[in-house]
Protein backbone atom coordinates (compact mmCIF):
# COMPACT_ATOMS: atom_id res chain seq x y z
CA UNK A 1 0.00 0.00 0.00
CA UNK A 2 1.28 3.65 -0.74
CA UNK A 3 2.35 5.90 2.03
CA UNK A 4 2.38 9.44 2.40
CA UNK A 5 5.88 10.90 3.35
CA UNK A 6 5.60 14.47 5.10
CA UNK A 7 9.04 16.06 4.73
CA UNK A 8 10.68 18.66 6.71
CA UNK A 9 12.50 21.62 6.35
CA UNK A 10 15.20 20.11 6.97
CA UNK A 11 15.44 17.23 5.04
CA UNK A 12 15.21 19.45 1.41
CA UNK A 13 18.16 21.22 2.79
CA UNK A 14 20.17 18.67 3.49
CA UNK A 15 19.23 16.93 -0.07
CA UNK A 16 17.25 19.06 -2.75
CA UNK A 17 16.34 15.89 -4.35
CA UNK A 18 14.48 14.12 -1.66
CA UNK A 19 11.93 14.33 -3.26
CA UNK A 20 12.39 11.90 -5.87
CA UNK A 21 13.85 9.16 -3.70
CA UNK A 22 10.52 7.98 -1.98
CA UNK A 23 9.62 5.44 -4.61
CA UNK A 24 5.96 5.05 -5.75
CA UNK A 25 4.99 6.64 -2.81
CA UNK A 26 3.59 10.28 -2.24
CA UNK A 27 5.60 12.93 -1.16
CA UNK A 28 3.88 15.96 0.76
CA UNK A 29 5.26 19.14 1.29
CA UNK A 30 3.58 21.62 4.07
CA UNK A 31 3.41 24.72 2.86
CA UNK A 32 5.39 26.32 6.26
CA UNK A 33 8.39 24.39 4.68
CA UNK A 34 8.80 26.58 1.83
CA UNK A 35 8.28 29.60 3.63
CA UNK A 36 11.56 28.53 5.80
CA UNK A 37 13.64 27.63 2.66
CA UNK A 38 12.74 31.05 1.59
CA UNK A 39 14.76 32.79 4.67
CA UNK A 40 17.96 30.19 3.69
CA UNK A 41 17.94 31.06 -0.41
CA UNK A 42 20.23 34.28 0.21
CA UNK A 43 22.84 32.29 2.39
CA UNK A 44 26.13 32.36 0.60
CA UNK A 45 26.72 28.57 2.12
CA UNK A 46 26.02 25.26 0.42
CA UNK A 47 22.66 25.32 2.67
CA UNK A 48 21.37 28.42 0.71
CA UNK A 49 22.58 26.73 -2.41
CA UNK A 50 20.22 23.90 -1.43
CA UNK A 51 17.41 25.97 -0.82
CA UNK A 52 17.59 27.50 -4.02
CA UNK A 53 17.95 24.44 -5.85
CA UNK A 54 15.27 23.51 -4.27
CA UNK A 55 12.93 26.24 -5.17
CA UNK A 56 14.07 25.61 -8.73
CA UNK A 57 12.36 22.33 -8.73
CA UNK A 58 9.76 23.03 -7.21
CA UNK A 59 9.17 26.15 -9.53
CA UNK A 60 9.76 23.89 -12.72
CA UNK A 61 7.07 21.30 -11.37
CA UNK A 62 4.41 24.16 -10.79
CA UNK A 63 4.49 25.22 -14.35
CA UNK A 64 3.08 22.10 -15.68
CA UNK A 65 0.24 21.83 -12.84
CA UNK A 66 -0.71 23.03 -9.71
CA UNK A 67 1.74 22.38 -6.80
CA UNK A 68 -1.76 21.84 -4.65
CA UNK A 69 -3.49 19.93 -6.44
CA UNK A 70 -0.45 17.46 -6.98
CA UNK A 71 1.89 16.88 -9.51
CA UNK A 72 3.29 13.27 -10.92
CA UNK A 73 6.52 12.36 -10.69
CA UNK A 74 9.04 10.23 -12.30
CA UNK A 75 8.97 7.29 -9.55
CA UNK A 76 5.35 6.76 -9.54
CA UNK A 77 3.94 8.83 -6.52
CA UNK A 78 2.45 12.27 -6.63
CA UNK A 79 3.86 15.48 -4.99
CA UNK A 80 1.42 18.05 -3.56
CA UNK A 81 2.15 21.02 -1.32
CA UNK A 82 -0.19 21.01 1.62
CA UNK A 83 -1.79 24.41 2.87
CA UNK A 84 -1.51 25.19 6.70
CA UNK A 85 -4.99 25.98 8.42
CA UNK A 86 -5.15 28.23 12.00
CA UNK A 87 -7.56 25.43 13.25
CA UNK A 88 -4.78 22.32 12.70
CA UNK A 89 -2.88 23.37 15.84
CA UNK A 90 -5.60 22.59 17.53
CA UNK A 91 -4.97 18.30 17.14
CA UNK A 92 -1.81 19.20 18.89
CA UNK A 93 -1.93 19.10 22.80
CA UNK A 94 -1.47 22.31 24.63
CA UNK A 95 2.15 22.50 24.67
CA UNK A 96 2.28 22.62 20.96
CA UNK A 97 -0.41 24.57 20.29
CA UNK A 98 2.24 27.67 20.12
CA UNK A 99 2.17 28.91 16.84
CA UNK A 100 5.83 27.99 15.56
CA UNK A 101 7.09 26.30 12.23
CA UNK A 102 7.55 22.92 13.62
CA UNK A 103 4.26 22.61 15.60
CA UNK A 104 2.60 23.92 11.92
CA UNK A 105 4.58 21.66 9.87
CA UNK A 106 3.72 18.73 13.12
CA UNK A 107 -0.24 20.00 12.94
CA UNK A 108 -0.50 19.08 9.08
CA UNK A 109 1.46 16.03 8.91
CA UNK A 110 -1.14 14.93 12.10
CA UNK A 111 -3.95 16.10 9.71
CA UNK A 112 -3.04 14.09 6.99
CA UNK A 113 -3.15 11.17 9.11
CA UNK A 114 -6.61 12.03 10.23
CA UNK A 115 -8.03 12.32 7.48
CA UNK A 116 -6.04 9.79 5.00
CA UNK A 117 -6.63 5.87 4.81
CA UNK A 118 -3.14 5.00 4.20
CA UNK A 119 0.10 5.03 6.12
CA UNK A 120 1.31 8.62 6.78
CA UNK A 121 4.81 8.93 7.89
CA UNK A 122 7.01 12.36 9.10
CA UNK A 123 10.45 12.49 7.56
CA UNK A 124 12.57 14.71 10.08
CA UNK A 125 16.39 15.43 10.59
CA UNK A 126 15.21 16.84 13.80
CA UNK A 127 15.73 14.69 16.43
CA UNK A 128 13.35 16.37 19.07
CA UNK A 129 10.83 16.63 16.57
CA UNK A 130 10.89 13.12 15.74
CA UNK A 131 10.30 12.52 19.45
CA UNK A 132 7.15 14.87 19.41
CA UNK A 133 5.92 12.97 16.55
CA UNK A 134 6.39 9.34 18.17
CA UNK A 135 4.28 10.85 21.45
CA UNK A 136 1.69 12.04 19.06
CA UNK A 137 2.04 8.49 17.48
CA UNK A 138 2.49 9.77 14.55
CA UNK A 139 5.39 7.52 13.12
CA UNK A 140 8.80 9.32 12.46
CA UNK A 141 11.72 8.89 10.16
CA UNK A 142 14.94 10.24 9.80
CA UNK A 143 16.38 10.71 6.31
CA UNK A 144 18.80 7.69 5.91
CA UNK A 145 19.11 7.56 1.76
CA UNK A 146 22.61 8.64 2.32
CA UNK A 147 23.72 7.57 5.36
CA UNK A 148 26.37 4.50 5.95
CA UNK A 149 26.37 2.90 9.14
CA UNK A 150 29.52 4.08 11.13
CA UNK A 151 29.88 0.01 12.76
CA UNK A 152 29.37 -1.29 8.76
CA UNK A 153 31.94 1.19 7.07
CA UNK A 154 34.02 -1.04 4.87
CA UNK A 155 37.13 -1.61 6.60
CA UNK A 156 39.54 -2.04 3.48
CA UNK A 157 41.45 -4.67 4.84
CA UNK A 158 40.72 -8.20 6.32
CA UNK A 159 43.08 -11.74 6.99
CA UNK A 160 43.15 -14.57 4.80
CA UNK A 161 44.41 -18.04 6.75
CA UNK A 162 46.55 -19.90 3.81
CA UNK A 163 48.36 -23.03 3.58
CA UNK A 164 52.33 -22.27 4.15
CA UNK A 165 53.44 -23.16 0.61
CA UNK A 166 50.71 -21.07 -0.76
CA UNK A 167 52.37 -17.68 1.25
CA UNK A 168 55.74 -19.39 -0.01
CA UNK A 169 54.69 -18.92 -2.98
CA UNK A 170 53.33 -16.02 -3.13
CA UNK A 171 56.84 -14.39 -1.98
CA UNK A 172 58.29 -16.94 -4.94
CA UNK A 173 56.37 -15.84 -7.91
CA UNK A 174 55.59 -12.19 -6.58
CA UNK A 175 52.05 -12.54 -6.71
CA UNK A 176 49.05 -14.92 -5.93
CA UNK A 177 45.88 -16.23 -8.38
CA UNK A 178 42.93 -15.62 -5.80
CA UNK A 179 39.62 -16.14 -7.46
CA UNK A 180 37.18 -14.09 -5.12
CA UNK A 181 34.56 -11.65 -3.59
CA UNK A 182 37.15 -8.79 -2.42
CA UNK A 183 36.69 -5.39 -3.28
CA UNK A 184 39.49 -3.61 -6.02
CA UNK A 185 42.45 -2.71 -4.41
CA UNK A 186 41.19 -4.60 -1.05
CA UNK A 187 44.34 -4.84 1.41
CA UNK A 188 45.04 -8.30 2.63
CA UNK A 189 47.19 -10.13 5.67
CA UNK A 190 48.09 -13.74 4.48
CA UNK A 191 48.59 -15.84 7.26
CA UNK A 192 50.25 -19.14 7.62
CA UNK A 193 47.28 -21.43 9.00
CA UNK A 194 50.14 -23.97 11.14
CA UNK A 195 52.53 -20.52 12.27
CA UNK A 196 50.49 -17.26 12.57
CA UNK A 197 54.15 -15.15 12.97
CA UNK A 198 54.81 -16.32 8.77
CA UNK A 199 52.73 -13.70 7.16
CA UNK A 200 52.60 -11.38 4.08
CA UNK A 201 51.00 -8.36 3.04
CA UNK A 202 49.51 -7.69 -0.20
CA UNK A 203 46.71 -5.62 -2.10
CA UNK A 204 43.71 -7.32 -4.06
CA UNK A 205 43.99 -6.28 -8.63
CA UNK A 206 40.48 -6.88 -9.08
CA UNK A 207 41.30 -7.30 -12.77
CA UNK A 208 43.89 -9.39 -12.57
CA UNK A 209 42.03 -11.45 -9.80
CA UNK A 210 45.82 -11.74 -7.95
CA UNK A 211 46.63 -10.56 -4.80
CA UNK A 212 50.14 -8.52 -5.59
CA UNK A 213 52.75 -7.25 -3.33
CA UNK A 214 52.64 -3.89 -1.85
CA UNK A 215 55.04 -1.30 -3.60
CA UNK A 216 58.80 -1.52 -1.90
CA UNK A 217 59.07 1.78 0.32
CA UNK A 218 63.23 3.53 0.31
CA UNK A 219 65.02 2.39 3.09
CA UNK A 220 65.20 5.90 4.08
CA UNK A 221 61.26 6.11 4.13
CA UNK A 222 59.32 8.81 2.31
CA UNK A 223 60.87 12.49 3.61
CA UNK A 224 62.14 10.04 6.60
CA UNK A 225 58.64 8.76 7.43
CA UNK A 226 58.26 4.73 7.88
CA UNK A 227 54.89 3.03 8.32
CA UNK A 228 54.51 1.50 11.77
CA UNK A 229 51.60 -0.62 11.57
CA UNK A 230 50.27 -2.65 8.50
CA UNK A 231 47.98 -0.19 8.49
CA UNK A 232 49.85 2.65 7.12
CA UNK A 233 51.89 0.19 5.32
CA UNK A 234 48.66 -0.18 3.08
CA UNK A 235 48.12 3.20 3.55
CA UNK A 236 51.58 4.34 2.06
CA UNK A 237 51.00 1.30 -0.92
CA UNK A 238 47.77 3.36 -2.13
CA UNK A 239 49.02 7.07 -1.79
CA UNK A 240 52.16 5.83 -3.58
CA UNK A 241 50.10 4.10 -6.53
CA UNK A 242 49.80 6.26 -9.48
CA UNK A 243 46.86 3.77 -10.54
CA UNK A 244 44.47 4.58 -7.73
CA UNK A 245 43.30 8.18 -7.48
CA UNK A 246 41.59 7.91 -5.08
CA UNK A 247 42.54 7.01 -1.59
CA UNK A 248 40.28 7.59 1.64
CA UNK A 249 42.12 7.52 5.29
CA UNK A 250 39.31 6.98 8.01
CA UNK A 251 41.23 7.25 11.23
CA UNK A 252 40.60 8.68 15.17
CA UNK A 253 43.53 11.41 15.92
CA UNK A 254 46.97 10.36 15.63
CA UNK A 255 46.81 7.47 13.92
CA UNK A 256 49.27 9.26 10.75
CA UNK A 257 46.63 10.01 8.24
CA UNK A 258 47.77 13.84 7.11
CA UNK A 259 51.38 12.85 7.54
CA UNK A 260 51.07 9.96 5.21
CA UNK A 261 49.05 11.91 2.91
CA UNK A 262 51.27 14.82 2.79
CA UNK A 263 54.90 12.65 2.70
CA UNK A 264 53.33 10.65 0.22
CA UNK A 265 52.23 14.24 -2.13
CA UNK A 266 55.73 15.79 -1.34
CA UNK A 267 57.55 12.83 -2.77
CA UNK A 268 55.40 12.93 -5.84
CA UNK A 269 55.65 16.55 -6.08
CA UNK A 270 58.97 17.76 -5.23
CA UNK A 271 61.22 14.05 -6.11
CA UNK A 272 59.46 12.39 -8.64
CA UNK A 273 58.18 15.55 -10.90
CA UNK A 274 54.93 13.75 -11.14
CA UNK A 275 52.06 16.30 -10.52
CA UNK A 276 52.63 19.83 -10.72
CA UNK A 277 51.48 21.31 -7.40
CA UNK A 278 50.63 18.97 -3.53
CA UNK A 279 47.33 21.49 -3.19
CA UNK A 280 46.30 20.81 0.41
CA UNK A 281 43.21 22.04 2.15
CA UNK A 282 40.15 21.78 4.98
CA UNK A 283 37.11 22.65 5.70
CA UNK A 284 37.10 25.51 8.08
CA UNK A 285 34.79 24.27 11.43
CA UNK A 286 35.87 25.98 14.55
CA UNK A 287 36.34 23.67 17.53
CA UNK A 288 34.31 25.12 20.09
CA UNK A 289 33.59 29.24 20.38
CA UNK A 290 34.14 30.56 17.28
CA UNK A 291 36.57 33.52 17.31
CA UNK A 292 34.75 35.83 14.96
CA UNK A 293 36.46 37.09 12.30
CA UNK A 294 40.35 37.28 11.62
CA UNK A 295 42.12 40.01 10.10
CA UNK A 296 44.13 40.07 7.48
CA UNK A 297 44.78 39.23 3.94
CA UNK A 298 43.61 35.56 2.82
CA UNK A 299 46.57 34.33 3.67
CA UNK A 300 46.27 35.40 7.63
CA UNK A 301 42.91 34.22 8.07
CA UNK A 302 43.56 30.51 6.73
CA UNK A 303 46.68 30.55 8.73
CA UNK A 304 44.68 29.23 12.15
CA UNK A 305 42.97 27.04 10.42
CA UNK A 306 45.91 25.29 8.48
CA UNK A 307 47.88 24.95 10.86
CA UNK A 308 48.15 20.97 11.88
CA UNK A 309 49.13 20.87 8.22
CA UNK A 310 52.10 23.52 8.19
CA UNK A 311 52.94 21.33 11.55
CA UNK A 312 52.92 18.15 9.57
CA UNK A 313 54.94 19.61 6.59
CA UNK A 314 57.43 21.14 9.27
CA UNK A 315 58.25 17.87 11.27
CA UNK A 316 58.52 16.51 7.40
CA UNK A 317 61.26 19.31 6.33
CA UNK A 318 63.10 18.68 10.28
CA UNK A 319 64.39 21.34 12.72
CA UNK A 320 67.11 22.60 9.98
CA UNK A 321 69.56 25.42 11.15
CA UNK A 322 70.74 27.74 8.67
CA UNK A 323 73.55 30.10 9.77
CA UNK A 324 71.86 29.71 13.38
CA UNK A 325 68.48 30.76 12.14
CA UNK A 326 65.59 28.14 11.59
CA UNK A 327 64.84 27.73 7.75
CA UNK A 328 61.28 28.87 6.46
CA UNK A 329 60.09 25.58 6.38
CA UNK A 330 56.60 25.36 5.02
CA UNK A 331 56.87 29.21 3.18
CA UNK A 332 60.02 27.80 1.10
CA UNK A 333 57.64 24.82 -0.54
CA UNK A 334 55.22 27.44 -0.85
CA UNK A 335 57.66 29.88 -2.49
CA UNK A 336 58.98 27.22 -4.86
CA UNK A 337 55.35 26.07 -6.01
CA UNK A 338 55.76 22.80 -4.28
CA UNK A 339 53.06 23.12 -1.91
CA UNK A 340 49.58 25.30 -2.05
CA UNK A 341 47.48 26.08 1.08
CA UNK A 342 43.98 26.83 -0.24
CA UNK A 343 40.24 26.90 1.45
CA UNK A 344 37.65 24.97 -0.21
CA UNK A 345 35.29 27.91 -0.42
CA UNK A 346 37.18 28.44 -3.21
CA UNK A 347 37.30 25.23 -5.07
CA UNK A 348 33.66 25.36 -7.01
CA UNK A 349 34.03 26.14 -10.33
CA UNK A 350 37.69 24.55 -10.64
CA UNK A 351 39.73 22.43 -12.79
CA UNK A 352 42.62 21.19 -11.11
CA UNK A 353 44.95 18.77 -13.30
CA UNK A 354 47.92 16.94 -12.21
CA UNK A 355 47.87 17.89 -8.93
CA UNK A 356 48.08 16.10 -5.42
CA UNK A 357 45.17 16.88 -3.73
CA UNK A 358 44.64 16.59 0.12
CA UNK A 359 41.38 17.21 1.63
CA UNK A 360 41.96 17.03 5.12
CA UNK A 361 39.20 16.84 7.98
CA UNK A 362 36.74 15.22 5.08
CA UNK A 363 34.67 14.11 7.52
CA UNK A 364 32.84 18.03 8.19
CA UNK A 365 31.76 18.00 4.63
CA UNK A 366 28.63 16.86 3.30
CA UNK A 367 28.37 14.67 0.55
CA UNK A 368 27.00 16.96 -1.82
CA UNK A 369 30.09 19.46 -1.41
CA UNK A 370 32.75 16.12 -1.38
CA UNK A 371 31.09 15.42 -4.77
CA UNK A 372 31.60 19.16 -5.67
CA UNK A 373 35.49 18.29 -4.72
CA UNK A 374 35.91 14.75 -6.39
CA UNK A 375 34.55 16.04 -9.41
CA UNK A 376 37.03 19.43 -9.48
CA UNK A 377 39.68 16.56 -10.57
CA UNK A 378 41.34 17.32 -13.91
CA UNK A 379 43.37 14.54 -15.73
CA UNK A 380 46.08 13.58 -14.12
CA UNK A 381 45.00 14.47 -10.17
CA UNK A 382 44.82 12.42 -7.55
CA UNK A 383 42.56 13.21 -4.66
CA UNK A 384 43.28 12.29 -1.05
CA UNK A 385 40.44 12.49 2.01
CA UNK A 386 41.59 12.04 5.46
CA UNK A 387 39.16 12.45 8.56
CA UNK A 388 37.56 10.53 11.65
CA UNK A 389 33.86 10.12 12.04
CA UNK A 390 33.47 10.43 15.38
CA UNK A 391 34.77 13.81 15.11
CA UNK A 392 32.33 16.10 13.94
CA UNK A 393 32.37 19.81 14.23
CA UNK A 394 29.77 20.40 11.35
CA UNK A 395 26.35 20.64 13.08
CA UNK A 396 25.16 19.86 9.80
CA UNK A 397 26.41 16.07 9.47
CA UNK A 398 27.13 13.23 11.56
CA UNK A 399 29.07 10.31 11.98
CA UNK A 400 26.72 8.24 9.37
CA UNK A 401 25.65 11.40 7.17
CA UNK A 402 29.04 12.83 6.41
CA UNK A 403 31.17 12.87 2.72
CA UNK A 404 33.49 11.10 4.33
CA UNK A 405 32.05 7.89 4.59
CA UNK A 406 29.22 8.71 1.96
CA UNK A 407 32.79 8.28 -0.58
CA UNK A 408 34.24 5.17 1.06
CA UNK A 409 30.96 3.32 0.20
CA UNK A 410 30.07 4.67 -2.97
CA UNK A 411 33.47 4.03 -3.78
CA UNK A 412 34.54 0.64 -2.82
CA UNK A 413 33.77 -1.21 -5.99
CA UNK A 414 35.85 1.30 -8.44
CA UNK A 415 39.40 0.21 -9.74
CA UNK A 416 40.92 3.55 -9.10
CA UNK A 417 39.82 3.92 -5.46
CA UNK A 418 41.70 2.63 -2.42
CA UNK A 419 40.29 2.92 1.14
CA UNK A 420 42.24 2.02 4.54
CA UNK A 421 40.68 2.40 8.29
CA UNK A 422 43.64 3.36 10.58
CA UNK A 423 43.15 1.92 13.82
CA UNK A 424 46.43 2.10 16.13
CA UNK A 425 47.34 5.58 17.33
CA UNK A 426 51.09 6.44 16.47
CA UNK A 427 51.29 10.27 18.10
CA UNK A 428 52.43 9.44 21.42
CA UNK A 429 51.27 7.13 23.74
CA UNK A 430 49.52 9.74 25.53
CA UNK A 431 47.80 10.74 22.66
CA UNK A 432 46.85 7.14 21.91
CA UNK A 433 45.46 6.80 25.79
CA UNK A 434 43.33 9.51 25.47
CA UNK A 435 41.43 8.32 22.13
CA UNK A 436 40.93 5.42 23.68
CA UNK A 437 39.50 6.17 27.33
CA UNK A 438 38.42 9.87 26.69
Amino acid sequence: MKKIFVLDTNVLLHDPEALFKFEDNDVVIPITVIEEIDRFKKDQNETGRNARHISRILDGMRENRGLTEGVKLETGGMLRVEIYRADYLKKLPPELQVDRGDNRILAVAMKLQETCDCKVVFVTKDTNLRIKSDALDLPAEDYESDKVSIEDLYPGASHLELDKDVIDRFYGQGYLDLPGEYHPNHCLTLVDKSNPSHTALGRYNKAMQQVVPLIRIPKDGIWGIHSRNREQQFALDMLMNDDIQLVTLVGKAGTGKTLLAIAAGLLKVADENLYNRLLVSRPVFPMGKDLGFLPGDIEEKLAPWMQPIFDNVELLLGNVEDHGKRKRGYKELVDMGFLEIEALTYIRGRSIPRQFLIVDEAQNLTPHEIKTIITRAGEGTKIVLTGDPYQIDNPYVDSSSNGLTYVVEKFKEQQIAGHIILTKGERSPLAELAANLL
